[in-house]
């Protein structure tokens, strides 16, 4: 879609002056918005704006249904003996609806040109209404009696489609306003006859008007608008909340790894510190070497320019290998395979992330090299096993996490790195259940597995190399 030009326009919200203004804010929800951030704002103003495009379609639709009733409906004025009103009516009022549409593709439409068009709608369906008794050659009040006016409320649920009481409200009283208007028309336009009669049968039998069946269908506009408009009022605090919880949804979905988001918007029950869940995972270590360093040496923004790119470059590997982000650790990344979504293939998974992560960062640190820009060395890890996956904290904070002897195994891994001179490492128990989940390990092949002592592990390890 088009990039919308500056727009005109007032408040959304704008109401009558005063005490009165205050208590329509506070009824339809006014005050709670303007607390909103203003991508909040941005983001109901976007929903109002796609429900006037659908508005647009539908009135549309509606001018089409109108202009072929009227085509095969009889006609008892000869052609060309008196002007034809519906025609030079819909005609003007369809462009001008074309254009509405087309306007509304394009810029957010401000309050007082959508308050115009419902003059406008309200207008025409009138206006076509009073041209009846013309068109069939009949007293005014003969179109009293027209069902035409029965229009009007679809007119008036169009505008309840917005979630906007205002618009409702405005479109209901203009209505019935302006069905007082051709029944006043009706008995001032020949003072010598009002055509108003008491008898109900006399009304029903001939062009005679009962002011109270009038009264009624005025009353029916009103009671609607009125019924609909509260409606609207309660709707429309629960968009506006809606809106704001699902915008703060997705801005703190940021903070977690997608699968622990989906687990916490999926969860049927409030999540509490304390619930987990054992399964078999992998833990995978990534950290750069000589950044703590650099970091004390370094401006901030520095700092914080060389981490992000080093993220920017790791993250979305683990990702597409099925991975999910437990935690970043200054330079360091955590992330697990099967845990928060249990797999048949997670060890496969984390040593084709691990691999294809090393070798990026090896470009990436060669690249840092020819352009002068610092060039840490990246390093990984993997251990795998039974590691217990839930939630920790209190009422106030939480945080979903992996525990287990495979958690501190791959740290230590990833730091013994330094020690050996290599980039990637894993036991072997790790390797040999990739390669049973259908991990390929080239024709190459790896670097037997070493027996090591690991410090902070308490039994030797059978270490293989997955990158030097």
């Amino acid at each position: 879609m088009a990039e919308s030009p500056k727009q005109l326009t007032q408040p959304a919200q704008a109401g009558p002056p005063g005490a009165l203004a205050a208590f329509w804010h506070r009824m339809t929800g006014a005050d709670m918005e303007a607390r909103l951030p203003e991508r909040v704002r941005e983001a109901i103003q976007e929903q109002g704006d796609a429900t006037e495009r659908l508005i647009g379609w539908l009135q549309l639709l509606v001018i089409l249904v109108f202009a072929t009733l009227y085509g095969l409906s009889p006609k008892t004025a000869p052609t060309g003996d008196v002007i034809q009103p519906v025609p030079w009516a819909l005609g003007p009022y369809s462009l001008f609806s074309i254009l509405r549409l087309w306007l509304v593709c394009r810029i957010s439409l401000p309050g007082w040109f959508l308050l115009v068009s419902i003059v406008i709608d309200m207008g025409l369906l009138f206006g076509l209404i009073w041209s009846f008794h013309i068109q069939y050659m009949q007293p005014a009040s003969f179109y009293l009696k027209a069902p035409t006016i029965l229009y009007v409320f679809i007119f008036i649920a169009l505008r309840a489609l917005r979630f906007e009481p205002r618009f409702v409200i405005a479109a209901g009283f203009i209505a019935a306003l302006g069905w007082l208007g051709l029944v006043l028309y009706v008995i001032t336009i020949d003072p010598s006859d009002t055509m108003i009669t008491r008898d109900y049968v006399a009304y029903m039998t001939s062009n005679t008007i009962l002011l109270g069946a009038e009264f009624d269908k005025m009353v029916s506009i009103v009671v609607v608008t009125l019924i609909l408009g509260a409606a609207l009022i309660r709707g429309r605090r629960l968009l506006v909340r809606a809106v704001a919880e699902s915008a703060a949804a997705q801005e703190l979905s940021r903070f977690f790894a997608p699968e622990i988001a989906k687990r916490i918007r999926g969860s049927d029950r409030q999540i509490a510190a304390g619930s987990g869940e054992a399964r078999e995972a992998a833990i995978v270590n990534f950290d750069m070497r000589g950044f703590t360093r650099y970091a004390e040496t370094h401006a901030p923004d520095s700092v914080m320019g060389l981490l992000g790119a080093y993220q920017r470059l790791i993250v979305p590997i683990i990702q597409k290998h099925g991975g999910s982000i437990d935690k970043f650790l200054g330079d360091g990344i955590m992330a697990t395979f099967g845990a928060a979504t249990p797999s048949d293939t997670f060890a496969a998974d984390a040593v084709r992330a691990v691999e294809e992560s090393i070798a990026a960062a090896k470009d990436w640190q060669a690249q840092n090299e020819r352009e002068g820009r610092p060039a840490p060395r990246v390093n990984g890890a993997i251990a795998t096993g039974r590691i217990v996956f839930g939630a920790i904290g209190d009422e106030t904070r939480l945080e979903y996490t992996v525990i287990g002897d495979a958690v501190n195994l791959s740290a230590k891994l990833e730091q013994f790195n330094k020690q050996l001179g290599t980039s990637a490492l894993c036991d072997a128990a790790t390797y040999e259940l990739a390669l049973a989940q259908g991990y390929d390990s080239g024709a190459a092949g790896r670097r037997g597995a070493e027996r090591k002592l690991i410090p902070g592990v308490s039994q030797p390890v059978d270490v293989v190399v997955l990158a030097d």
